[in-house]
């Protein structure tokens, strides 16, 4: 299981062959067995296979031209909506008002939590999959253009894809290139959050300056100037933001 972890990379390439249906039967059923809050499964997955609809996805997710190719493609929805249908159903309104309790739709919280989730679930599909030679690349930009998304994929208003997972078997003698990550000391404390000093963040991201290309198309000056410019203040991140704040007026408690 180690070994699988630590060797599992971002793949965006696939071997031109389909997943078989009993892979995918143990994806999804690892998935499933992920943890949840109050074994609540607080998410959908929605399988993509239809070579239109991941064409569609290359495209509106800022034009990544693997994602069309990805044999699967699996979209994991934090999702309030099937909980509250039951409650509607179950009449639950109605004994809230007997009962002196408030029927609220869900809020901020509770889209947080279904996130959770749906990204635990996610993480339990992505090493369940490399265990059978199936590789992943996590793709965030779902989360954007979500009135296009929404109305793509049938979503409801309580319902947020969160991430998305393209899954294809690895290429025969596929390269694996390990990215490097921070070095432990400056993501776990003990007890408590600790604020790092000047000193621990240069050393924290001296590999990361390395990339710094003096001549860049941003007339950046250092390696976090250039990042911020090519991602974080990205219009990409820009279209996210709005994005999410349009979803979260869906997600606000009101009074049922």
């Amino acid at each position: 299981m180690l070994d699988i972890i630590h060797n599992r990379v971002s793949l965006r390439k696939y071997a031109d062959r389909p997943i078989s249906d009993e892979h995918l039967d143990l994806i999804l059923e690892a998935a499933i067995a992920a943890p949840t809050a109050g074994n609540q499964c607080l998410y959908s997955i929605i399988m993509i296979r239809d070579p239109k609809t991941k064409e569609t996805l290359s495209e509106s997710c800022d034009f990544q031209p693997f994602i069309a190719k990805a044999p699967v493609i699996l979209i994991f929805a934090a999702d309030q909506q099937k909980w509250f249908d039951y409650f509607s159903a179950q009449d639950v309104k109605a004994f809230a008002k007997h009962t002196g309790l408030s029927f609220e739709a869900p809020q901020e919280s509770d889209l947080i939590l279904a996130c959770e989730d749906a990204l635990i679930a996610a993480q339990n599909a992505v090493i369940a999959a490399e265990s059978l030679g199936i590789g992943s690349c996590y793709i965030g930009d779902i989360m954007e253009n979500y009135e296009y998304h929404k109305e793509l994929l049938g979503l409801e208003d309580w319902v947020f894809p969160v991430c998305m997972l393209c899954l294809g078997y690895y290429e025969p003698h596929t390269v694996r290139v390990q990215q490097k990550r921070f070095k432990r000391e400056f993501l776990v404390f003990e007890e408590r959050y600790r604020k790092l000093t000047p000193e621990e963040l240069e050393r924290m991201f001296e590999d990361k300056a390395k990339e710094f290309v003096e001549k860049n198309r941003y007339s950046a000056e250092n390696f976090a100037q250039m990042f911020y410019a090519r991602k974080t203040g990205a219009q990409f991140s820009k279209e996210m933001a709005r994005s999410v704040r349009v979803a979260l007026k869906k997600w606000d408690g009101r009074k049922l």
